[in-house]
């Protein structure tokens, strides 16, 4: 059978790759269509499409990660065409544009186990961890003070501020990240990427101190993912977190949501405490595989 891997192009394009992040990954947000073209004008950004004898079988995605010299990669194949090779082959283009970049290593998030499999068998090495927790929008504690001095307001009512708070805030709270590789987000990125829509902002006198908000899943609209949640480190343990992650949820519940489910890393054991006191409970993990480049 022909194997044919070419770049999203057109709108349909960007419709066909949906479909698949869609049926591979049932339980994430995707972008648009019209986000997904927006975000592919990068020259670093891939996306693309596998056909096999013209039917789609499959469709990856190659980009540079938000951890500096750093690439990721996601390919990703239809459940009743895999084990043909498609895989690998869509691995090998997707690597082989992040090395054209100066990358010299590349990562992906693996949900099951046949895919982790299929990583370790291509030489990849698990270096992260992450659970997913899901509450449903029901019977939500009652709200609690905001400390004194913070006013919470939406970033929409609140144009510029969010991205006026990357260099003292958004710097901080990236750094924080239970992760292997720290975090290199740049202003662009944090000024779209990292913004939930509603995103609720804690001020003290004109500065950001915390936030926390939405991703709305417009193909599961009874469902919304948690955006950042994060509070600045002198701010800490004051129940800021917990009064912003309040607002989301009756956010929510006020919008016909029924489901808000968040990621949370291995070694962040106070936003996972805090989401298990909020009712979230365990619902799936993940683990983070990276290899260097070349492939072989």
């Amino acid at each position: 059978m022909a194997l044919e891997i070419t770049p999203c192009a057109t709108d349909a394009d960007y419709e066909a790759w949906r479909t698949v992040r869609i049926a591979v990954v049932p339980y994430e947000r995707c972008d648009s269509a019209q986000e997904l073209r927006r975000q592919d004008e990068r020259a670093t950004r891939l996306m693309v499409l596998a056909h096999e004898d013209g039917v789609l079988v499959g469709s990856g995605l190659a980009d540079l990660s938000d951890s500096g010299g750093i690439g990721s990669v996601a390919p990703r194949v239809l459940p009743a065409y895999r084990r043909r090779g498609t895989g690998t082959a869509l691995l090998h283009r997707l690597a082989d544009h992040l090395a054209t970049h100066d990358l010299t290593r590349i990562r992906a998030t693996v949900d099951d186990d046949e895919s982790l499999a299929f990583a370790h068998s291509l030489g990849f090495e698990d270096t992260d961890h992450e659970v997913e927790q899901t509450r449903h929008v029901v019977d939500l504690p009652p709200p609690t003070e905001v400390p004194e001095g913070v006013e919470v307001v939406l970033a929409s009512d609140r144009p510029g501020l969010w991205e006026e708070s990357y260099e003292r805030f958004g710097r901080e709270v990236t750094a924080d990240f239970a992760l292997s590789a720290s975090l290199d987000v740049t202003p662009d990125r944090w000024a779209t990427s990292w913004l939930g829509d509603p995103m609720f902002l804690a001020v003290h006198e004109g500065e950001l101190v915390g936030c926390a908000g939405l991703e709305i899943d417009a193909d599961v609209p009874e469902r919304a993912e948690n955006a950042l949640t994060a509070v600045r480190r002198d701010w800490r343990g004051r129940g800021l977190a917990m009064h912003l992650k309040l607002r989301t949820l009756a956010w929510a519940a006020d919008h016909g949501i029924a489901e808000v489910y968040t990621w949370t890393q291995d070694g962040n054991e106070a936003m996972r405490t805090l989401n298990t006191r909020l009712g979230y409970a365990t619902t799936r993990r993940s683990t983070m595989v990276a290899r260097l480049l070349p492939l072989d």
